[in-house]
């Protein structure tokens, strides 16, 4: 559904987005993740016709979006970076003037405003303006008008930004929902939302491409994944950390006292490594155990190590 293709952004000299690929299918919720100035709202943007592309191709629904765009946004529902709204309209107002301007008339037009009022828990501010709706409240309104026409693609610019735990559940669960059936690519900085809401994250740092894949295979890139963290009982941290150094499969071993228990964690030499676990059971076997589990992984750890400048990672190490 949505298509692209070595695609450039030029502002002047400064080069927002270089060259980046990738494709969004039916029934997929992709994540867009990468610093502030990575280039992310820029590539919504043109995917959704707002600015053209340097050079490169954009196709929604098989549409080209410089070419033959208005075939290609009739298939979108966009909620855009910081969600614009006309302030001085009422909620009813703002999603009836948007379900007018997606050509909805009549029967359909209230259908249309009822289905986006509901699905966005807007029945409380119906009737107030936007201006005097709260930050959350404002960008659920936005949400609402991207939805109104039932789009096949959804191009959604931190969807759940402003919004408190409660409505950002409810917004991820709608994105969830709707992603069974339509094309969603949608930025965010909180990570928990690609385990929550995605079934694929694309990682963009610098206006390129970093790292692409669903969250188990971006995990499996953390330096946790596979990594064997323990609680033992009646035993000193040092004799701890030497024996399970002494593993063939550890890379490292970070062990510290916590009154008489002591928590160790076995980094894998290879990440994801399953040989580990099985080690550190076997050396373990008579010591006092209290807890022991294998991590899956760590996705901030993976979005730090791939976008960090490379002199910020050594004075972090």
């Amino acid at each position: 559904m949505i298509k692209v293709e070595n695609l450039t952004k030029l502002f002047g000299a400064k080069r927002a987005v270089d060259g980046i690929s990738f494709t969004v299918e039916r029934g997929e919720v992709l994540g867009f993740l990468g610093p502030n100035g990575a280039g992310k709202s820029t590539t919504m943007r043109i995917i959704t016709g707002f600015i053209p592309p340097s050079s490169g191709r954009v196709s929604v629904g098989g549409f080209d979006m410089v070419e033959n765009p208005i075939p290609g946004k009739r298939l979108i529902g966009y909620l855009p970076e910081n969600a614009p709204a006309y302030t001085d309209m009422t909620v009813s107002g703002f999603l009836g003037f948007a379900a007018e301007i997606r050509g909805l008339r009549g029967e359909a037009k209230t259908k249309a405003v009822n289905r986006a009022v509901e699905m966005c828990f807007l029945q409380s501010v119906l009737h107030q303006s936007v201006e005097t709706l709260s930050k959350g409240y404002r960008h659920r309104t936005c949400f609402a008008q991207s939805i109104i026409h039932d789009p096949e693609v959804l191009v959604l610019d931190e969807p759940t930004d402003g919004l408190d735990p409660n409505q950002k559940h409810e917004i991820r669960s709608l994105i969830r929902r709707m992603g069974e059936k339509k094309a969603i690519i949608f930025s965010t900085h909180i990570l928990e939302e690609v385990d929550a809401v995605c079934s694929r994250a694309i990682i963009i740092d610098r206006g390129r491409i970093v790292a692409n894949g669903t969250p188990p295979e971006l995990r499996r890139r953390s330096d946790w994944a596979g990594a064997v963290t323990l609680r033992v009982n009646g035993m000193v941290a040092t004799a701890v950390k030497e024996k399970l150094s002494q593993l063939r499969t550890a890379k490292k071993v970070v062990a510290e006292a916590q009154g008489q228990r002591i928590t160790a964690t076995v980094f894998p030499r290879t990440a994801g490594d399953q040989d580990l676990t099985r080690e550190v059971l076997e050396a373990t076997r008579s010591w006092q155990v209290e807890e022991l589990h294998t991590e899956e992984g760590r996705l901030d750890e993976v979005f730090r190590s791939i976008t960090l400048p490379d002199t910020v990672k050594e004075e972090t190490k």
